[in-house]
């Protein structure tokens, strides 16, 4: 009997190489705020930036990418906003400051300077990095886009893991 062979697609002694273009100056920036209402599914709403080197010189979200960001979460969500933030210089910025302070249904909070372990949204980047972005070669831009918008739609789409992101953080979260 002989035992069963495997077939590979690189020949035996070689490691197969996989040729993948790297640019370093593309850049794919995601916004993911996680949302939750008292006795309300969690939701999580998502806009991914492709940095292309052509558009206003910025690599990443300017304060009016998050400003648009949150006038589509209040226009999804209705109510007044809590916004628990972390201390990206971005979202310091006067003018998102200035915007915050023109809504009256929006309220701001800062999180400690360094403080990961308070933020809902490091454990959602956690579960797409170690889930759908994981051992992928990613061919283009886009492909990485794809392939990110998809496990976000499904970490979306299950409440629970959101939920579970939140528990872990350790805030209470009650109306007042």
């Amino acid at each position: 009997m002989t035992p069963p062979h495997a077939k590979a697609w690189a020949p035996r002694g070689r490691t197969p190489v996989v040729r993948v273009r790297g640019r370093s100056r593309r850049r794919i920036s995601i916004a993911a705020p996680t949302c939750c209402r008292p006795g309300h599914r969690s939701r999580l709403i998502h806009r991914p930036r492709r940095d292309d080197g052509r558009r206003d010189g910025r690599r990443g979200f300017s304060w009016r990418d998050y400003r648009d960001l949150l006038i589509a979460a209040h226009q999804q969500l209705g109510g007044t906003i809590v916004l628990i933030r972390d201390n990206l210089d971005v979202h310091k910025a006067a003018g998102l400051r200035e915007f915050a302070a023109s809504r009256d249904r929006l309220t701001i909070y800062c999180l400690p300077p360094y403080a990961p372990d308070l933020n809902p949204v490091e454990g959602i980047r956690s579960l797409l990095r170690r889930g759908w972005l994981s051992n992928v070669a990613f061919s283009t831009p886009e492909h990485l886009v794809q392939t990110a918008r998809r496990g976000l739609r499904h970490i979306q789409y299950r409440s629970h893991l959101m939920d579970g992101c939140l528990t872990e953080t350790g805030l209470t979260i009650r109306p007042t």
